[in-house]
Protein backbone atom coordinates (compact mmCIF):
# COMPACT_ATOMS: atom_id res chain seq x y z
CA UNK A 1 0.00 0.00 0.00
CA UNK A 2 2.66 2.35 1.00
CA UNK A 3 4.74 1.33 -2.46
CA UNK A 4 1.55 2.37 -4.53
CA UNK A 5 1.20 5.44 -2.59
CA UNK A 6 4.89 6.40 -3.21
CA UNK A 7 4.19 5.71 -7.06
CA UNK A 8 1.34 7.73 -7.20
CA UNK A 9 2.98 10.48 -5.84
CA UNK A 10 5.78 10.47 -7.64
CA UNK A 11 3.42 10.43 -11.13
CA UNK A 12 1.69 13.53 -9.55
CA UNK A 13 4.74 15.54 -8.65
CA UNK A 14 5.46 18.17 -11.91
CA UNK A 15 8.31 18.17 -14.30
CA UNK A 16 9.95 20.99 -12.46
CA UNK A 17 9.68 19.59 -9.16
CA UNK A 18 10.84 16.27 -10.03
CA UNK A 19 13.65 17.26 -11.92
CA UNK A 20 14.40 19.14 -8.52
CA UNK A 21 13.83 16.17 -6.07
CA UNK A 22 16.51 14.46 -8.77
CA UNK A 23 18.61 16.80 -8.20
CA UNK A 24 18.57 17.10 -4.71
CA UNK A 25 19.30 13.24 -4.63
CA UNK A 26 22.30 14.11 -6.85
CA UNK A 27 23.50 16.51 -4.65
CA UNK A 28 22.88 14.47 -1.79
CA UNK A 29 24.84 11.41 -3.51
CA UNK A 30 27.73 13.83 -3.00
CA UNK A 31 28.26 13.33 0.67
CA UNK A 32 29.72 9.92 0.46
CA UNK A 33 30.58 9.67 -3.12
CA UNK A 34 32.51 11.36 -5.67
CA UNK A 35 30.77 13.29 -8.56
CA UNK A 36 32.77 10.99 -11.18
CA UNK A 37 30.72 8.41 -9.64
CA UNK A 38 27.46 10.17 -10.45
CA UNK A 39 26.26 8.61 -13.71
CA UNK A 40 22.53 8.74 -15.02
CA UNK A 41 22.80 4.72 -13.70
CA UNK A 42 23.64 5.44 -10.46
CA UNK A 43 21.01 8.29 -9.70
CA UNK A 44 18.29 5.68 -11.48
CA UNK A 45 19.23 3.08 -9.08
CA UNK A 46 19.19 5.15 -5.89
CA UNK A 47 15.83 6.86 -7.03
CA UNK A 48 14.64 3.77 -8.27
CA UNK A 49 13.04 4.96 -11.21
CA UNK A 50 14.39 4.34 -15.20
CA UNK A 51 17.34 5.60 -16.79
CA UNK A 52 15.04 6.81 -19.21
CA UNK A 53 13.54 9.04 -16.90
CA UNK A 54 16.61 10.49 -15.76
CA UNK A 55 18.00 10.89 -18.95
CA UNK A 56 14.71 12.28 -20.19
CA UNK A 57 15.62 15.13 -17.39
CA UNK A 58 19.31 15.81 -18.08
CA UNK A 59 20.01 14.53 -21.27
CA UNK A 60 23.42 13.22 -20.94
CA UNK A 61 26.38 13.04 -17.61
CA UNK A 62 27.58 15.96 -18.29
CA UNK A 63 24.04 17.25 -18.30
CA UNK A 64 23.22 16.08 -14.81
CA UNK A 65 26.46 17.26 -13.26
CA UNK A 66 25.97 20.39 -14.61
CA UNK A 67 22.66 20.22 -12.60
CA UNK A 68 24.10 19.06 -9.51
CA UNK A 69 27.50 21.33 -9.17
CA UNK A 70 25.00 24.36 -9.89
CA UNK A 71 22.44 23.66 -7.17
CA UNK A 72 25.42 22.93 -4.46
CA UNK A 73 27.13 26.06 -5.49
CA UNK A 74 24.90 27.84 -5.13
CA UNK A 75 23.54 26.50 -1.94
CA UNK A 76 27.47 27.28 -0.67
CA UNK A 77 26.89 30.94 -2.26
CA UNK A 78 23.57 31.69 -0.50
CA UNK A 79 24.91 29.83 3.11
CA UNK A 80 27.63 32.74 3.10
CA UNK A 81 26.21 36.04 1.83
CA UNK A 82 27.24 38.73 3.46
CA UNK A 83 25.33 40.32 6.14
CA UNK A 84 25.60 43.95 4.83
CA UNK A 85 24.00 45.13 8.28
CA UNK A 86 27.32 44.14 9.62
CA UNK A 87 30.27 46.58 9.58
CA UNK A 88 32.84 45.46 7.59
CA UNK A 89 35.67 43.10 9.61
CA UNK A 90 32.92 41.34 11.64
CA UNK A 91 31.27 40.75 8.22
CA UNK A 92 34.02 39.43 7.38
CA UNK A 93 34.29 36.76 11.01
CA UNK A 94 30.38 36.23 10.25
CA UNK A 95 31.04 34.76 6.41
CA UNK A 96 33.69 33.06 7.52
CA UNK A 97 32.11 30.91 10.23
CA UNK A 98 29.00 30.40 8.09
CA UNK A 99 31.41 28.82 5.65
CA UNK A 100 33.08 26.81 8.12
CA UNK A 101 29.89 25.96 9.28
CA UNK A 102 28.38 24.66 5.89
CA UNK A 103 31.48 22.95 5.35
CA UNK A 104 31.22 21.18 8.01
CA UNK A 105 27.50 20.11 7.65
CA UNK A 106 27.93 19.29 4.21
CA UNK A 107 31.26 17.51 3.76
CA UNK A 108 31.30 15.12 1.26
CA UNK A 109 29.65 18.04 -1.10
CA UNK A 110 32.18 20.75 -0.48
CA UNK A 111 35.17 18.42 -0.88
CA UNK A 112 33.55 17.05 -4.23
CA UNK A 113 33.07 21.09 -5.43
CA UNK A 114 36.70 22.15 -4.24
CA UNK A 115 38.55 18.83 -5.52
CA UNK A 116 36.55 16.70 -7.08
CA UNK A 117 36.42 18.82 -10.22
CA UNK A 118 40.24 18.57 -10.91
CA UNK A 119 39.86 16.04 -13.63
CA UNK A 120 35.69 16.63 -14.87
CA UNK A 121 34.81 18.68 -17.49
CA UNK A 122 35.42 22.19 -18.27
CA UNK A 123 31.72 22.87 -17.77
CA UNK A 124 31.58 21.87 -14.38
CA UNK A 125 34.94 23.39 -13.70
CA UNK A 126 33.47 26.80 -14.87
CA UNK A 127 30.83 26.59 -12.34
CA UNK A 128 33.01 25.90 -9.41
CA UNK A 129 35.18 28.75 -10.39
CA UNK A 130 32.33 31.21 -10.63
CA UNK A 131 31.86 30.19 -6.64
CA UNK A 132 35.36 31.11 -6.29
CA UNK A 133 35.29 33.80 -8.03
CA UNK A 134 31.72 35.52 -6.02
CA UNK A 135 34.08 34.54 -3.00
CA UNK A 136 36.68 37.17 -4.43
CA UNK A 137 34.45 39.44 -5.01
CA UNK A 138 33.25 39.71 -1.87
CA UNK A 139 36.41 39.53 0.48
CA UNK A 140 37.45 42.51 -1.85
CA UNK A 141 34.64 44.55 -1.10
CA UNK A 142 35.40 44.06 2.50
CA UNK A 143 38.99 44.97 2.09
CA UNK A 144 37.57 48.34 0.28
CA UNK A 145 35.84 49.21 3.59
CA UNK A 146 38.26 48.43 5.58
CA UNK A 147 40.41 51.38 3.43
CA UNK A 148 42.41 49.17 0.82
CA UNK A 149 43.04 50.98 -2.58
CA UNK A 150 41.16 48.95 -5.40
CA UNK A 151 44.15 47.56 -7.46
CA UNK A 152 44.60 44.46 -10.17
CA UNK A 153 47.22 43.53 -6.92
CA UNK A 154 44.20 43.29 -4.81
CA UNK A 155 41.96 41.41 -6.97
CA UNK A 156 44.38 38.46 -6.88
CA UNK A 157 45.42 38.92 -3.58
CA UNK A 158 42.17 38.11 -2.99
CA UNK A 159 41.73 34.95 -5.33
CA UNK A 160 45.11 33.48 -3.81
CA UNK A 161 43.26 33.28 -0.76
CA UNK A 162 40.04 31.97 -1.53
CA UNK A 163 42.37 29.10 -3.00
CA UNK A 164 44.02 29.21 0.18
CA UNK A 165 40.91 29.11 2.24
CA UNK A 166 39.64 26.07 0.41
CA UNK A 167 42.79 23.87 1.29
CA UNK A 168 42.75 25.08 4.92
CA UNK A 169 38.91 24.27 5.00
CA UNK A 170 39.92 20.87 4.08
CA UNK A 171 42.28 20.14 6.05
CA UNK A 172 41.42 21.73 8.99
CA UNK A 173 37.66 21.80 8.36
CA UNK A 174 37.44 18.51 7.70
CA UNK A 175 40.54 16.19 7.99
CA UNK A 176 40.37 17.54 11.90
CA UNK A 177 38.78 18.25 14.96
CA UNK A 178 40.37 21.40 15.05
CA UNK A 179 37.74 24.02 16.69
CA UNK A 180 35.19 26.09 14.31
CA UNK A 181 36.34 29.38 16.25
CA UNK A 182 40.29 28.79 15.62
CA UNK A 183 39.72 28.19 11.88
CA UNK A 184 37.54 31.04 11.43
CA UNK A 185 40.17 33.47 13.55
CA UNK A 186 43.05 31.81 11.40
CA UNK A 187 41.51 33.21 7.59
CA UNK A 188 39.99 36.19 9.07
CA UNK A 189 43.90 37.54 10.29
CA UNK A 190 45.14 35.44 7.00
CA UNK A 191 42.63 37.52 4.85
CA UNK A 192 43.39 40.77 6.65
CA UNK A 193 47.25 40.15 6.18
CA UNK A 194 47.09 39.50 2.73
CA UNK A 195 45.20 42.75 2.11
CA UNK A 196 48.19 44.85 4.27
CA UNK A 197 50.97 43.65 2.21
CA UNK A 198 49.51 44.82 -1.13
CA UNK A 199 49.30 48.43 0.60
CA UNK A 200 53.24 47.70 1.55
Amino acid sequence: MVEGMSSEHRRRLSREDRRAQLIASGVAFLASRPLDELTIEALAEREDVSRALVFHYFGTRQGLHTAVVTTARDALIAASAPRAELPPRARLDDTIERIVAFVRAHRGTFYSLVRGVASGDPVVRELVDEARDENAHRIVDVFHELGHADSPMLSVAARAWVAFAEDVLIELGLESDRPAGEIVAFLSRSALAIAASVDR
